[in-house]
């Protein structure tokens, strides 16, 4: 008998699954005289992983569904343990007689790490071991400058490194089965047992908004390019309007591939994508791949800034202008709108994202890490690379970052890009009786304009923070002050 394992980690697909693949492969030819070949499906939630790389709510949230979604493909016959994968893996290799396992890749650095000493430890004791590429379209280590050194900037990479070299691979059809091993215990398939459901308000907001599986990635991205893609460039950037994907969860826990994005837009163009709308999409599909690529070489940026003169910035890192931030209760209805669409549905539309993350690093002068960790527990795409690489893009310490005295001007943004103000009146619904033009700025308004709205400013809806110009300024000379420090 040969029986493989496949050790599911962000993948959780059938469809365009190399480790898979591989797996079906092996197990159907390595006997062709009837023996009895088998597939054991395996998800392993590490305990071992330090608090800076443990999933936080809402992806635990997302993670329990993709789980039971995966399992339902696999007969209910998906193992899922809890446990150090290392000990996990060797324990049911003796248990189940296992010749093979297979996983793909992952980028992190300590993720690496822990997979070479599998990877040896199974070889050592005569276990095949290999693992695939099944989440990017270009691998961080095979796309270099001309003089072996990492890309920093983002069209350079995107433009000359990744898209003059050979085209990413097709994605895969989903593998056909004949045989699963039997569960040497019901428990073994106990998704429950992880206790990966929060028990806090916004699960049943969430679950609300979203459909969590792989036919679901699928569906959206069907609708997205026979509905939106060809707008993009422009409606991507309008929080009122279904302008985006909204992939992003989805590719997070890998129940659609980037290979089946990139071919699936090229296929329904003929492989025409100079479009502008198409082209943007396919960038920002590119974005992804930068943001695993600098994590790849520069395993810091996490939680350390990537432009190491930012270290000499003093932050005022106020905890109660914090928590109005993290509540909603900023004072300023864009940012405030952003953060409670967070909290609501796990989701922030990726324009807010920027307006909300400088106002937090700009006009409160509070570290670029406090709002990285916050969206980390709050989004369900929290990914550890575009998650940081944007976070420190906002902050101007990143790499290829918008510099730091380039400071969003919350009102102009929300009257350029919600100009009805529908967006704000979605997620602060007691401004939604303000005529449009105090939308943004309802601090502006006269007392008797407030009072035909029912608004009190202090009571219905906060006051603001801070005022706009004297923080802009505030974080102008705050910053300045670190440059100047640093030339000295």
């Amino acid at each position: 008998m040969a029986t493989a394992l496949v050790w599911f980690r962000q993948d959780l697909r059938m469809a365009d699954n190399p480790a898979l693949c591989a797996a079906c492969e092996c197990i159907n030819t390595c006997d062709d005289s009837g023996t009895k070949n088998e597939i054991i499906p395996l998800y392993i939630y590490d305990t071992s992983l330090e608090e800076q790389a443990s999933l936080g709510g809402a992806s635990k949230w997302w993670l329990h569904h993709a789980l039971n979604d995966l399992a339902a493909r696999f007969d209910n016959k998906l193992i899922v343990r809890a446990g150090k994968p290392l000990d996990v893996i060797q324990s049911l290799c003796k248990d189940y007689d296992i010749d093979a396992v297979y996983w793909n890749r992952m980028y992190e650095s300590w993720a690496r790490e822990r997979d070479s000493e599998i990877k040896k430890t199974l070889k050592s004791n005569g276990i095949e071991a290999k693992s695939y590429n099944g989440s990017l379209l270009w691998e961080p280590m095979d796309v270099l400058k001309n003089d072996g050194t990492p890309y920093k900037v983002f069209t350079p990479y995107y433009r000359k490194g990744c898209l003059r070299r050979a085209s990413p691979r097709y994605p895969l059809p989903e593998p056909k089965f004949t045989l699963f091993h039997t569960l040497k215990s019901e428990a073994d398939s106990a998704i429950s047992r992880l206790n990966l459901l929060p028990n806090i308000p916004w699960d049943d907001t969430i679950k609300n908004v979203w459909q969590v599986g792989e036919n679901a990635a699928k569906n959206k991205l069907k609708n997205f390019i026979g509905s939106a893609i060809q707008a993009y460039t422009d409606a991507r950037n309008l929080p009122a309007v279904k302008g985006t994907s909204q992939l992003s969860p989805y590719l997070h826990f890998g129940q659609i591939s980037p290979h089946q994005i990139w071919y699936a837009v090229h296929d329904a163009f003929g492989g025409d994508v100079s479009q502008q709308g198409v082209d943007t999409y396919l960038s920002e599909i590119g974005w992804r791949e930068f943001s695993y690529y600098l994590l790849y070489h520069f395993p810091q940026m996490p939680h350390q800034n990537f432009n190491a003169k930012f270290n000499k910035v003093t932050w005022r890192n106020s905890e109660s202008d914090f928590k109005a931030w993290i509540r909603g209760k900023t004072g300023v209805p864009i940012v405030d709108a952003g953060m409670r669409e967070l909290w609501q549905t796990g989701y922030m539309h990726n324009r807010v994202r920027m307006i909300v993350g400088s106002y937090l690093v700009k006009n409160l002068l509070i570290d670029w890490r406090r709002g990285e960790r916050w969206f980390w527990d709050c989004l369900l795409d929290a990914d550890t690379a575009s998650n940081a690489a944007s976070w420190q893009w906002v902050a101007g310490s990143g790499a290829d970052a918008a510099p730091y005295f380039r400071i969003f001007n919350p009102i102009l943004q929300g009257e350029k890009f919600d100009k009805q103000g529908e967006y704000v009146m979605q997620f602060c619904p007691e401004l939604s009786k303000l005529p449009q033009k105090y939308i943004h700025k309802p601090w502006e308004a006269s007392d008797d304009v407030l009072a035909a709205a029912g608004v009190t400013l202090g009571k219905h809806y906060p006051k603001p923070l801070v005022d706009l110009k004297l923080s802009r300024q505030r974080a102008l000379d705050a910053f300045a002050a670190m440059k100047e420090e640093a030339s000295d």
